[in-house]
Protein backbone atom coordinates (compact mmCIF):
# COMPACT_ATOMS: atom_id res chain seq x y z
CA UNK A 1 0.00 0.00 0.00
CA UNK A 2 1.63 3.25 -1.40
CA UNK A 3 -1.29 5.12 -2.61
CA UNK A 4 -0.96 7.95 0.65
CA UNK A 5 -1.12 11.75 -0.39
CA UNK A 6 1.18 12.31 2.96
CA UNK A 7 -0.70 15.14 3.99
CA UNK A 8 0.96 15.36 7.27
CA UNK A 9 4.85 15.24 5.66
CA UNK A 10 5.85 18.55 4.74
CA UNK A 11 9.33 17.15 3.06
CA UNK A 12 7.75 18.65 -0.77
CA UNK A 13 7.87 14.85 -1.66
CA UNK A 14 5.24 11.99 -0.61
CA UNK A 15 6.85 10.35 2.00
CA UNK A 16 6.75 6.65 0.41
CA UNK A 17 9.53 8.32 -1.84
CA UNK A 18 12.04 10.31 0.66
CA UNK A 19 14.62 10.00 0.79
CA UNK A 20 15.92 7.48 3.55
CA UNK A 21 19.87 6.94 4.90
CA UNK A 22 19.73 6.77 0.60
CA UNK A 23 17.05 5.02 -0.55
CA UNK A 24 13.04 5.78 -0.76
CA UNK A 25 11.10 4.71 2.10
CA UNK A 26 9.24 2.35 -0.21
CA UNK A 27 12.63 0.72 -1.37
CA UNK A 28 13.20 -0.76 1.98
CA UNK A 29 9.60 -2.54 2.04
CA UNK A 30 10.27 -3.30 -1.93
CA UNK A 31 13.33 -5.29 -0.74
CA UNK A 32 12.16 -7.15 1.99
CA UNK A 33 9.20 -8.58 -0.35
CA UNK A 34 11.58 -9.30 -2.83
CA UNK A 35 13.83 -11.05 -0.86
CA UNK A 36 10.99 -12.83 1.89
CA UNK A 37 10.11 -16.84 1.37
CA UNK A 38 6.62 -15.75 2.14
CA UNK A 39 5.92 -13.68 -0.23
CA UNK A 40 5.27 -14.92 -3.88
CA UNK A 41 3.87 -11.82 -5.98
CA UNK A 42 3.45 -8.26 -5.09
CA UNK A 43 0.70 -6.00 -5.90
CA UNK A 44 2.20 -2.13 -5.71
CA UNK A 45 -1.19 0.37 -5.25
CA UNK A 46 0.57 3.90 -5.86
CA UNK A 47 -1.17 7.24 -6.47
CA UNK A 48 -2.97 7.70 -10.24
CA UNK A 49 -0.94 8.54 -12.84
CA UNK A 50 2.54 7.09 -11.19
CA UNK A 51 2.53 3.58 -12.22
CA UNK A 52 4.97 3.92 -14.33
CA UNK A 53 7.06 5.86 -12.50
CA UNK A 54 6.65 3.36 -9.45
CA UNK A 55 7.24 0.06 -12.05
CA UNK A 56 9.99 1.63 -13.26
CA UNK A 57 11.88 2.57 -9.75
CA UNK A 58 10.40 -0.43 -7.81
CA UNK A 59 9.32 -3.20 -10.04
CA UNK A 60 11.10 -6.83 -9.50
CA UNK A 61 10.11 -10.37 -10.52
CA UNK A 62 7.60 -10.68 -7.96
CA UNK A 63 5.91 -7.19 -8.99
CA UNK A 64 2.67 -8.94 -10.79
CA UNK A 65 0.72 -5.78 -10.99
CA UNK A 66 1.29 -1.62 -10.53
CA UNK A 67 -2.43 -0.33 -10.19
CA UNK A 68 -3.87 3.02 -9.07
CA UNK A 69 -5.01 3.90 -5.53
CA UNK A 70 -8.49 5.38 -4.64
CA UNK A 71 -9.75 7.93 -2.63
CA UNK A 72 -9.95 5.86 0.60
CA UNK A 73 -7.44 3.47 1.55
CA UNK A 74 -10.18 1.06 1.82
CA UNK A 75 -10.78 1.64 -1.93
CA UNK A 76 -6.92 1.07 -2.40
CA UNK A 77 -7.00 -1.97 -1.19
CA UNK A 78 -9.63 -3.29 -2.58
CA UNK A 79 -7.92 -2.54 -6.10
CA UNK A 80 -4.91 -4.28 -5.17
CA UNK A 81 -6.93 -7.84 -3.83
CA UNK A 82 -8.84 -7.81 -7.62
CA UNK A 83 -5.68 -7.47 -9.28
CA UNK A 84 -4.21 -10.54 -7.77
CA UNK A 85 -5.15 -13.13 -10.60
CA UNK A 86 -5.55 -15.99 -9.77
CA UNK A 87 -6.28 -15.38 -6.22
CA UNK A 88 -3.80 -17.00 -3.59
CA UNK A 89 -4.60 -18.33 -0.36
CA UNK A 90 -3.44 -16.09 2.03
CA UNK A 91 -2.89 -11.90 1.02
CA UNK A 92 -0.96 -9.68 3.23
CA UNK A 93 -0.89 -6.30 3.50
CA UNK A 94 1.47 -3.91 4.48
CA UNK A 95 2.21 0.06 4.62
CA UNK A 96 4.73 1.00 1.72
CA UNK A 97 5.70 3.70 4.71
CA UNK A 98 7.02 0.96 7.23
CA UNK A 99 10.56 0.77 6.01
CA UNK A 100 11.90 -1.76 8.71
CA UNK A 101 9.17 -4.60 8.77
CA UNK A 102 11.16 -7.67 9.58
CA UNK A 103 11.01 -11.09 7.12
CA UNK A 104 10.28 -13.05 10.54
CA UNK A 105 7.53 -11.04 11.46
CA UNK A 106 6.34 -11.09 8.25
CA UNK A 107 6.80 -15.00 7.70
CA UNK A 108 5.22 -15.09 11.19
CA UNK A 109 1.95 -13.55 10.65
CA UNK A 110 1.67 -15.28 7.19
CA UNK A 111 1.86 -18.62 9.27
CA UNK A 112 -1.06 -17.63 11.98
CA UNK A 113 -3.42 -16.45 9.50
CA UNK A 114 -2.91 -19.75 7.56
CA UNK A 115 -3.79 -21.35 10.92
CA UNK A 116 -6.86 -19.09 12.11
CA UNK A 117 -7.72 -16.84 8.88
CA UNK A 118 -6.49 -13.85 10.23
CA UNK A 119 -3.54 -11.82 11.97
CA UNK A 120 -2.08 -8.86 12.20
CA UNK A 121 1.25 -7.54 13.97
CA UNK A 122 0.81 -5.29 17.55
CA UNK A 123 2.83 -4.25 19.98
CA UNK A 124 1.54 -3.40 23.27
CA UNK A 125 0.94 0.29 23.87
CA UNK A 126 3.59 1.78 26.55
CA UNK A 127 1.78 5.09 27.83
CA UNK A 128 -1.79 5.43 29.65
CA UNK A 129 -4.41 5.97 27.25
CA UNK A 130 -7.20 8.65 27.96
CA UNK A 131 -11.14 9.08 26.29
CA UNK A 132 -11.12 12.95 26.23
CA UNK A 133 -14.56 14.64 24.72
CA UNK A 134 -14.83 17.45 22.87
CA UNK A 135 -14.52 19.93 25.47
CA UNK A 136 -11.57 18.53 26.27
CA UNK A 137 -12.14 16.91 29.86
CA UNK A 138 -11.29 13.00 30.46
CA UNK A 139 -13.90 10.44 29.88
CA UNK A 140 -12.59 7.33 31.14
CA UNK A 141 -8.70 5.52 31.60
CA UNK A 142 -8.75 2.79 29.49
CA UNK A 143 -7.03 -0.48 31.30
CA UNK A 144 -3.55 -0.37 29.62
CA UNK A 145 -3.07 -4.00 29.32
CA UNK A 146 -5.54 -4.64 27.23
CA UNK A 147 -4.37 -2.07 24.91
CA UNK A 148 -2.04 -2.82 21.95
CA UNK A 149 -0.72 -0.44 19.12
CA UNK A 150 -1.78 -2.00 15.79
CA UNK A 151 1.12 -2.33 12.45
CA UNK A 152 1.39 -3.88 9.14
CA UNK A 153 2.07 -6.03 7.99
CA UNK A 154 -0.96 -8.28 8.42
CA UNK A 155 -2.41 -10.99 6.86
CA UNK A 156 -5.52 -12.76 5.91
CA UNK A 157 -6.88 -15.82 3.96
CA UNK A 158 -8.19 -14.27 1.14
CA UNK A 159 -11.74 -15.09 0.71
CA UNK A 160 -11.74 -13.42 4.43
CA UNK A 161 -10.70 -9.92 3.30
CA UNK A 162 -12.32 -9.77 0.18
CA UNK A 163 -15.60 -10.82 1.40
CA UNK A 164 -14.77 -7.94 4.42
CA UNK A 165 -13.99 -5.33 1.73
CA UNK A 166 -17.31 -6.18 -0.15
CA UNK A 167 -19.45 -5.99 2.59
CA UNK A 168 -17.71 -2.75 3.82
CA UNK A 169 -18.29 -1.55 0.49
CA UNK A 170 -22.17 -2.02 0.33
CA UNK A 171 -22.55 -0.74 4.06
CA UNK A 172 -20.61 2.39 2.76
CA UNK A 173 -17.79 2.05 5.93
CA UNK A 174 -14.60 3.22 6.14
CA UNK A 175 -11.62 1.87 8.15
CA UNK A 176 -8.08 3.15 9.05
CA UNK A 177 -6.69 -0.62 8.57
CA UNK A 178 -8.26 -4.26 7.35
CA UNK A 179 -8.40 -6.16 10.30
CA UNK A 180 -11.23 -3.77 11.44
CA UNK A 181 -12.98 -4.60 8.57
CA UNK A 182 -12.43 -8.23 8.87
CA UNK A 183 -13.61 -8.53 12.63
CA UNK A 184 -16.90 -6.88 11.59
CA UNK A 185 -17.94 -9.87 9.55
CA UNK A 186 -17.26 -12.06 12.86
CA UNK A 187 -13.83 -13.19 11.72
CA UNK A 188 -11.56 -13.51 14.88
CA UNK A 189 -8.21 -11.73 14.17
CA UNK A 190 -4.89 -13.28 15.71
CA UNK A 191 -2.29 -10.98 17.26
CA UNK A 192 1.38 -11.79 16.66
CA UNK A 193 3.60 -9.42 18.60
CA UNK A 194 6.05 -7.13 16.84
CA UNK A 195 8.43 -4.71 17.56
CA UNK A 196 8.05 -1.11 18.51
CA UNK A 197 11.19 -0.53 15.17
CA UNK A 198 8.64 -0.85 12.56
CA UNK A 199 7.39 2.10 12.90
CA UNK A 200 5.23 4.31 10.30
CA UNK A 201 6.36 7.37 8.47
CA UNK A 202 4.04 10.00 9.26
CA UNK A 203 5.95 13.20 10.20
CA UNK A 204 9.84 13.95 9.78
CA UNK A 205 10.58 13.22 13.23
CA UNK A 206 9.37 9.65 12.42
CA UNK A 207 11.81 9.67 9.86
CA UNK A 208 14.57 11.12 11.77
CA UNK A 209 14.10 8.25 14.42
CA UNK A 210 13.96 5.60 10.84
CA UNK A 211 17.42 6.75 10.19
CA UNK A 212 18.73 6.14 13.61
CA UNK A 213 17.59 2.86 14.09
CA UNK A 214 18.72 2.30 10.43
CA UNK A 215 22.46 3.04 11.58
CA UNK A 216 21.79 1.02 14.44
CA UNK A 217 20.98 -1.55 12.15
CA UNK A 218 17.42 -2.57 13.59
CA UNK A 219 14.91 -3.53 10.20
CA UNK A 220 15.89 -4.57 6.57
CA UNK A 221 19.68 -5.51 7.40
CA UNK A 222 20.77 -1.88 7.88
CA UNK A 223 21.22 0.99 5.28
Amino acid sequence: MAAGRGTRFKAGVRKQYVALCGRPVLGYVMRVLATSAVVDRVVLVVPAGEEGYCRELFGGPKVCAVVAGGDRRLDSVFRGLVALVPPPEIVVVHDGVRPLVREEYLAEVVRVAREAGAATLAVPVKDTIKVVDGSGCVVRTLPREELWQVQTPQAFRYEVLLTAHSLARREGCDATDDAVLVERTGQVVRVVRGDYSNIKITTEEDLLLAEMLLRRGAGCGGP
